[in-house]
């Protein structure tokens, strides 16, 4: 069994691993099961911060917020959906790649990275938030402070890391 990451260890080597051993059946309906309830409560969590976000910006009522980004989360599931069927055919990094392996490579390789660039340079320059404002916002109420004097390391050094980051992950993938 190769062991893998990501939707091929979830869905391809685990329920190889399940078929093999004894009792699997039960452990494999389980640990599914489980996932499951897992993934719905995150789901959940995930939506009643999308449609909270809509009422306030919009200020629509809830059951719209809901329909309007419930056809848009069904939307943009179905190439993730179609990639393991209709699509399967489709490898965009060739041999062995699927429409979920884009999609991983569009989040973690390039809006990750480019959203933590856009962040930092948010907080810390005049141009966004400001550092000031930052500081204010991150030492509200009790607990750590954040330290000024980690403002260069902001400013400069975790630019450079992201971006290193970023560039790696291109290095890494072609």
């Amino acid at each position: 069994i190769e062991p893998g990451q990501g939707p091929k260890l979830i869905f391809v080597t685990l329920p190889n691993v399940f078929n093999n051993m004894a009792g699997g059946r039960l452990v494999g309906t389980l640990f599914f099961l489980f996932m499951s309830f897992a993934a719905v409560s995150t789901v959940i969590a995930v939506f009643q911060n999308i449609v909270s976000f809509a009422t306030d910006l919009t200020g629509c009522t809830i059951k719209k917020a809901v329909m309007c980004n419930a056809a848009a989360i069904i939307l943009l599931s179905l190439p993730c959906v179609l990639g393991f069927n209709l699509w399967s055919g489709f490898m965009p990094f060739g041999e062995g790649s699927n429409v979920l392996d884009l999609e991983d490579f569009i989040i973690s390789n390039n809006l990750l990275p480019l959203g933590s660039l856009i962040y930092l340079a948010f907080c810390t320059t005049r141009y966004g938030w400001g550092f000031e404002n930052f500081m204010k916002e991150a030492n509200e109420g009790k607990g750590i402070r954040f330290p000024r004097w980690v403002r260069g390391y902001v400013t400069f050094v975790l630019p450079v890391i992201v971006l290193f980051i970023f560039i790696q992950g291109y290095i890494a993938k072609f």
